[in-house]
């Protein structure tokens, strides 16, 4: 059986090779949940008003703040299952 880690290296190669692309809001939330995954909380600032994408993405992992690495794989996998369902 596979372990969680090995789900969600395979759900981040999926990913990457999804037959329809993700919407914006389905983008940001892979995102926010591998970063929460791999690194934990959000560090740093939050970039600058001009900086759009950075902010977006920024405010997205911030949500995640306090998931466990564990519960944040778990997220991602499902998320890219359901994607994959279309």
């Amino acid at each position: 059986m596979a372990t969680l880690k090995d789900k969600f290296t395979v759900a981040s190669r999926d990913a990457l090779k999804l037959a329809r692309e993700p919407d914006n809001d389905d983008k940001l939330q892979l995102y926010a949940l591998y970063k929460q995954a791999i690194e934990g909380d959000v560090k740093g600032g939050r970039p600058g008003f001009l900086d759009l994408v950075g902010r977006a993405k920024f405010d997205a992992w911030a949500k995640q703040q306090g998931k466990s690495p564990d519960a944040a794989m778990q997220a991602y996998v499902d998320c890219v299952t359901r994607l994959k369902k279309g």
